[in-house]
């Protein structure tokens, strides 16, 4: 089990590029190395198939150029959805959706933070009122992070009425962002996929919403993906936000799962640290995987 723990992707590619030639190991090493760390079989294959044309094309023998190529190639992948957050509507309403257990919670502390250090003021709705340590967690990041936090009046205050007074909040004090807190889990999906369309049909009679982020734990891999496959199918989400993508083990797993959605990427969250979460922009990410 250790073993497994320590493997990286980096350490795995160093060996396959740290070869003298390209013979037929390097694929096959290239091959697992690229399923393991979660890329999945139809891209992994794709990728090696692409790899070795180029090699042909250019009739080249040094390990070297496929990491060139792998590279670009990841990059090109990533590329084909866009990072960008739209957040320039006043103020602007940022719904952050997911299963409990992902770090929601701690993603929105860090990102309140992250919009804070761009001098953008923010308030974060604590809407998931299903959980009474949900609010008091998150009114504990969003303190730490320099942003003003609603909080239900009342215990089991419906979640919606929340959203409600977060963005007359905003209103009323010319806030810039607004970040809502919805619950992860409810006794039924259908319960937690209605509860989720009322918070957006109560909020969209006062302001636009700007972004649906849809936080998934990076970790988890193709399983998180399949456990919040209602919020993509019913939640109307615009963008993902990958946490605990501490290593590269699990980092092709960034580009399964905007294959996989068709949904970006637009924030990263690499540790436990407050300053931890960061926009994704394809080419550091692909230096960083690839080398």
């Amino acid at each position: 089990m250790a073993e497994r723990a320590s493997w990286s992707l980096g350490a795995a590619l160093r060996n396959v590029f740290g070869a003298r030639t390209i013979d037929e190991d390097t694929w096959d090493d290239l091959e697992s190395a690229l399923i393991r760390a979660d890329f999945g079989p139809a891209v992994t294959e794709e990728i090696v198939d692409r790899i070795k044309a180029q090699v042909e094309r250019y009739k080249t023998t040094d390990p070297r150029d496929v990491q060139r190529m792998l590279r670009e190639l990841v990059e090109e992948r990533l590329s084909k959805y866009d990072p960008t957050l739209k957040l320039t509507e006043r103020p602007a309403v940022v719904l952050v959706v997911g299963v409990n257990g992902v770090g929601k919670t701690t993603t929105i502390g860090k990102f309140a933070r992250f919009l804070r250090t761009y001098g953008r003021s923010v308030v974060v709705g604590a809407a998931d009122t299903f959980r009474a340590a949900a609010v008091e967690q998150l009114a504990t990041w969003a303190e730490r992070a320099g942003a003003q936090v609603v909080r239900p009046e009342r215990e089991g205050q419906d979640p919606a009425s929340v959203a409600f007074q977060t963005i007359e909040y905003a209103k009323a004090t010319g806030t810039e962002i607004v970040i809502i807190d919805t619950a992860g889990r409810l006794h039924t999906k259908g319960g937690l996929m209605d509860e989720l369309s009322k918070i957006k049909r109560v909020v969209e009679k006062q302001a636009p919403i700007s972004e649906v982020l849809l936080v998934l734990d990076a970790t988890t891999g193709q399983n998180g993906l399949a456990q919040a496959e209602a919020f993509i199918e019913h939640g109307g989400v615009t963008g993902l936000v990958l946490t605990k993508l501490d290593g590269s083990a699990k980092g092709g797993f960034v580009i399964a799962v905007q294959e996989k959605t068709g949904l970006p990427i637009k924030l990263i969250g690499q540790g436990e640290g407050i300053n931890d979460l960061t926009g994704f922009t394809p080419h550091v990410f692909a230096q960083k995987l690839v080398g």
